[in-house]
C-alpha cells in the first residue's frame, strides 16, 4: 500500500481509468463481435463507432481501429450501386495527359 499522500490519490485514479477503460474495451469488442455473427449496416456502425471512440481516448491505437474497421467493411454484403461503380471505375481508367504549358510574349 501506498504511504504518501500523492501516491493513495494516484492509485484511486488508476482504478478508475481501469474501470472505465474495461468498459470501453468490453463495449467496442461485444459491438465487433455482433457485427461480425450478423453484419448489418447497423451493427457495423455501431461497431465502426466504437472503434473510433476507443481509437480517440488511446484505448487501442489508430491503426488497430482502421485495421478492424476495414475487416469489417469486407463482410457487408455490395450494393448493387457500390458494384457497378466499382466495375465503372475499372474500365473507365484514363491515362493522364498534361498540358503543355504556352509561354506568351509580352508586348512592348
Amino acid at each position: 500500500m501506498p504511504v504518501l499522500k500523492h501516491a493513495k490519490k494516484k492509485m484511486k485514479q488508476d482504478k478508475k481509468r481501469a474501470l472505465q477503460n474495461s468498459r470501453i474495451r468490453s463495449t467496442y469488442r461485444s459491438l465487433l463481435k455482433a457485427a461480425k455473427a450478423k453484419p448489418t449496416e447497423k451493427a457495423v456502425g455501431e461497431a465502426f463507432s466504437s472503434l473510433d471512440r476507443a481509437a480517440k481516448q488511446h484505448i487501442i491505437h489508430k491503426n488497430k481501429a482502421a485495421r478492424l474497421k476495414s475487416s469489417l467493411s469486407k463482410l457487408l454484403p455490395k450494393t448493387e450501386g457500390t458494384a457497378k461503380k466499382e466495375a465503372k471505375a475499372a474500365v473507365e481508367k484514363k491515362p493522364v495527359v498534361k498540358k503543355a504549358a504556352s509561354k506568351k510574349t509580352a508586348s512592348k
